[in-house]
């Protein structure tokens, strides 16, 4: 009988366990309220659009090692307050694109977020990220 409860005992701490890490990495969120989802194809048309336009990496250090969107600014979201992006963001209208590392990756999310909590007004959220980026070739920045 022990040994049954200690079975049943070990199988719910696994599917607990599992579960846990699978909603650890589920996708984001298919919108921001707020933001304009854009793609990988967007980006160069956005360069073109606005003289003034800032990418925000979320990646964190370690992540962005591997290269990042040409012109990006590192402020991964566990470094990023309203002075931070502020320093980097001229003003609440400027035109700002967030990415991290793809749709599992929720930094980029984060940032969007509090951008917009402060009042920020263009953002665009590049949900594929770096992932999606580097997908489609696009170039890359060491």
């Amino acid at each position: 009988m022990v040994k049954f409860f200690s079975s049943v005992l070990t199988f719910l701490i696994f599917s607990l366990s599992t579960s846990l890490t699978l909603a650890s990495k589920a996708d984001t969120p298919d919108t921001i309220p707020g933001t304009t989802k854009v793609t990988a194809e967007d980006i160069p048309a956005l360069y073109e659009k606005y003289d003034n336009l800032v990418i925000i990496d979320a990646r964190i250090e370690k992540d962005r090692a591997g290269g990042h969107i040409e012109g990006a600014i590192s402020l991964p979201d566990v470094d990023t307050t309203e002075a931070s992006f502020g320093k980097v963001v001229p003003s609440k209208t400027t035109p700002v694109v967030i990415y991290c590392n793809g749709v599992k990756c929720g930094r980029s999310v984060k940032s969007a977020k509090m951008a917009l909590g402060w009042g920020y007004k263009n953002i665009y959220w590049f949900r594929g990220g770096w992932e999606e980026w580097t997908a489609k070739g696009m170039p890359v920045a060491k």
